[in-house]
């Protein structure tokens, strides 16, 4: 598998002030939504304002000292990266993926007009920013399919590779990310095979649908604006560099995550 790259960088306004909470072992978990506006192409050709928001989560005890600065409509800037989650409830197996943390830093709003109102009173930047940066393989072969305009889209599945330390070991991880992309970029990613290496660079999305069961379910993925082959890394090559910080998954088994998100 290639060296794994995962980085999510946002520019954004915190809709709600966050209210941190313990795990019942102690970790402390401050979950706050960030919202913003991408200007994005649509099927049509024109371009839109196009809102978004993503709840990123915070731990420990860098959760703690932001718990207090992060009041409702404060512009803050997002570093951290996504992360892949399984769980167990009702017998079935759930996942999802997550911005966890690495950084956040409030802004001085010192600009009029940077954000809008939304229809819950919440702000919205204006001038923000909605990145992703991935460098993984492919989980399967890309799809690419026609909708009923005429534009291509394509969508594949990719696995990140991790290398993090957890109560004083070197572990692995790898987190799965679902990717779509658009007209020329998509025809031509369409020829991507299972195993590629890939740099991915676009921006995060949320989807929602209706379940069969009548509940509201929500999936995070990639929107990807450029796509990049990758050569393959000789056998017995350098491994990534452990990730430092705090011991990240410590304490998160106890903690599932709600599937609807706070907007």
């Amino acid at each position: 598998m290639a060296k794994g790259l995962n980085r999510v960088l946002l520019l954004g306004t915190v809709t709600q002030t966050p209210e941190l909470r313990y795990t019942p072992g102690g970790l402390a978990v401050l979950e706050v939504t960030v919202a913003g506006q991408d200007r994005v192409e649509t099927e049509g050709g024109e371009l839109r304002e196009i809102p978004w928001y993503h709840r990123v989560k915070l731990l420990g005890r860098y959760a703690e000292l932001l718990a207090e600065q992060l009041a409702a409509g404060t512009p803050v800037f997002v570093e951290g990266r996504l992360d892949y989650r399984t769980w167990e409830s009702d017998g079935q197996r759930r996942s999802v993926l997550e911005v966890r943390v690495d950084r956040i830093e409030p802004l001085v709003s010192d600009r009029e007009g940077r954000t809008v109102t939304d229809a819950r009173g919440q702000e919205r930047l204006t001038d923000a920013l909605n990145q992703v940066v991935l460098i993984g393989n492919l989980t399967r072969d890309a799809e690419l399919r026609y909708t009923p305009q005429g534009t291509a889209v394509t969508r594949f599945g990719l696995a990140v590779n991790e290398t993090f330390t957890s109560r004083g070991q070197e572990q692995e991880k790898t987190h799965f990310v679902d990717v779509t992309a658009w007209r020329d970029l998509a025809e031509w990613a369409g020829e991507l095979k299972k195993g590629e290496p890939v740099l991915v660079l676009g921006r995060l999305v949320n989807d929602s649908w209706t379940a069969q069961d009548g509940s509201r379910r929500f999936v995070t993925r990639v929107e990807a604006r450029r796509i990049e082959k990758l050569t393959r890394p000789p056998e017995g090559g350098a491994k990534p560099a452990p990730a430092g910080g705090v011991d990240l998954e410590d304490g998160l088994d106890e903690f599932p995550p709600e599937e609807d998100l706070p907007f």
